[in-house]
């Protein structure tokens, strides 16, 4: 049961997070054989400002050089 957590900016709406969510679904069922009911797509809204402090330096993750872009969006979706 894949449960993938998208962390994001605010202010995506609704349909463009379906719609995200209902793509991640596809490929990891696809990928990893799953069935859709088995998995699961999260979003956190995570403001701008506080990026780094709530996404990269929580882990120890930091942005690999080179990396170009990220989806940011709200709300949970399961």
């Amino acid at each position: 049961m894949p449960h993938i957590i998208v962390k994001l900016w605010p202010g995506k709406s609704e349909q463009q997070k379906q719609r995200l969510a209902d793509a991640i679904t596809q490929q990891v069922t696809a990928i990893l054989g799953y069935t859709d009911d088995a998995v699961s797509v999260g979003f956190d809204e995570v403001a701008s400002s506080d990026w780094r402090d709530q996404v990269y330096r929580p882990g120890g993750f930091e942005k690999p050089s080179g990396f170009e872009g990220s989806s940011v969006i709200p709300s949970l979706l399961c």
